[in-house]
């Protein structure tokens, strides 16, 4: 019977992907030029701790990183659906929404990043 091996076959291919996902993560040219991370930096690792179910690892990572895949989801399904108003409302407020939580968030990275530096006197 072939049944019973489904789910191990299913669990060992998610396995087999999530480490072809993790040796193949993109590098941030900002950061490869500057040695600062960029407002984008920690996304892919974000989503990939949402792929391993590792939620708060997630927002650790990466706060914006499930708003604005809820924000992508939406417009997709906006695209297909046509679920917001004519002016867009709900679309425009998703994203001053997710653009407010990476800019606090970077700057947050940011002042940690740097506020252990003082100034020599």
């Amino acid at each position: 019977m072939i049944l019973p091996y489904i789910p191990i076959q299913i669990f060992c291919s998610r396995l087999v992907f999530i480490n072809w996902l993790q040796n193949h993560l993109l590098p941030c040219p900002f950061k490869y030029l500057t040695g600062i991370d960029c407002p984008g930096c920690g996304f892919q690792r974000s989503v990939m701790a949402l792929i391993q179910g590792n939620f708060q690892k997630s927002l650790m990572l990466y706060p914006a990183a499930i708003p604005l895949l809820l924000f992508f989801a939406y417009g997709l399904a906006d695209k297909f659906f046509k679920l917001d108003t004519s002016k867009n409302t709900i679309k425009k407020s998703l994203f001053v929404f997710t653009g407010a939580i990476i800019l606090v968030s970077y700057g947050i990275k940011l002042w940690c990043l740097y506020g252990h530096y003082k100034a020599s006197v």
